[in-house]
């Protein structure tokens, strides 16, 4: 019964899908917190659930193809044309599961924008304290000349 099999994929992607969030918002809690040695550990974790999602997709397109088969539909096609040409309540768990995929997709894209953005912030923020401990570092006057650093005091923030 390959409805039945795929069904059970989809509901084991989305479990997945549900975890890989979860992790994104750990990294993301993390990256505000500042509390950066943890970081390493929150990437690995997002990455290990990520190749358990790949695995799940490659089972997902097997199951599928034989829904598609039982169902007459083409081999390769999509959640919405399987949904299409099923009978209830197939047809409603099908487009159901679609759904969600979708939602859970745009939660997960959005949240990983917002930490790429945190990340590239943090490393922005840490290269320019790193330029201004080096000496003789070069900034431009009013005029637009160079002119070399004048060795004043600095204020450093001990969390960096």
């Amino acid at each position: 019964m390959g409805l039945n099999e795929l069904s059970g994929v989809l509901w084991r992607e989305r479990q997945l899908l549900e975890l890989l969030l979860f992790k994104l918002e750990e990294e993301q809690l993390i990256l505000t917190s500042g509390r950066t040695q943890w970081l390493g550990h929150a990437t690995r974790e997002v990455e290990s659930v990520l190749d358990q999602i790949r695995e799940a997709e490659l089972g997902r397109a097997v199951e599928a193809d034989d829904a598609a088969r039982q169902l007459g539909a083409p081999e390769g096609s999509s959640l919405t044309v399987l949904a299409d040409a099923a009978r209830p309540p197939w047809d409603d768990l099908l487009k159901e599961h679609h759904e969600a995929f979708v939602a859970l997709t745009d939660q997960i894209n959005a949240l990983a924008e917002g930490n790429r953005e945190l990340l590239a912030t943090s490393h922005r923020a840490a290269q320019e304290t790193l330029m201004t401990l080096q000496e003789n570092v070069q900034t431009y006057d009013p005029r637009g000349s160079t002119t070399g650093s004048t060795g004043g005091s600095m204020l450093l923030d001990q969390a960096l």
